[in-house]
């Protein structure tokens, strides 16, 4: 039985591997279905809605939290209500089980704190 991804933990990537084929990062992706392969599977997006400011900011700075507790870091652009974060993983300048495990988590963020009104 394979664990869910959100319950892993990001493990250092010193660089040296490659990224993720497509068809591995499809397979993880089959687990972070609200998130978008771009960048020929190099990388996974997704944008969120927010009632206004407010609830923008606060998932951003949940986010981050996450990000750190992790060692994780994504690309994160916000404002008015939305926020749209961007997972790769710099070192191998692709995808890596690590992003698809911070995109669960996200997720999760969103599922328990703050309720977006809309998805992109």
């Amino acid at each position: 039985m394979t664990t869910a991804l959100a319950e892993k933990t990001c493990t250092p990537c010193r660089g040296g591997i490659p990224p993720l084929l497509r068809d591995e990062a499809e397979s993880l992706h089959a687990q972070a279905l609200d998130w978008q392969l771009v960048d020929d599977a190099h990388r996974i997006e997704r944008t969120f809605r927010f009632r206004n400011f407010r609830e923008a900011l606060s998932f951003v700075q949940q986010a981050g939290e996450l990000a750190e507790a992790e060692g994780h870091h994504p690309d994160i652009s916000f404002g008015w209500g939305y926020a749209t974060v961007s997972l790769r993983t710099k070192k191998i300048k692709g995808l890596h089980e690590n992003d698809f495990i911070m995109a669960a988590k996200i997720d999760r963020i969103v599922g328990i704190s703050v309720e977006p009104t809309l998805e992109m």
